[in-house]
């Protein structure tokens, strides 16, 4: 396992890029130079990040997202786990 984040990430489990064991080790993301905690998924390559729309919910009871553009900046909030022997 890498300590550089993928390029694209979900929270969302029927999201084809949802990845369970990366998000056990905690992602930050920073969006235009702020820190955020309410990012539901993020792409690096194409500039943008996925919120939740404060408390709103579509009719299947999911969270309503925007679509927000900007720089995007992946982080892991803990190291990768040592290999045997280290």
């Amino acid at each position: 396992m890498t300590d550089t984040p993928p390029d694209r990430l979900s929270s969302d489990p029927r999201s084809p890029f949802y990845a369970p064991d990366l998000l056990a080790r905690g992602i930050g993301i920073r969006f235009k130079g702020v820190e955020r905690t309410d990012v539901e998924e993020y792409c690096v390559s194409e500039g943008w990040v996925r919120v939740a729309l404060g408390k709103k919910m579509d009719r299947h009871g999911r969270p309503l997202t925007i679509k927000l553009t900007g720089p995007v900046e992946p982080w892991f909030q803990s190291p990768a786990d040592a290999p045997d022997g280290a």
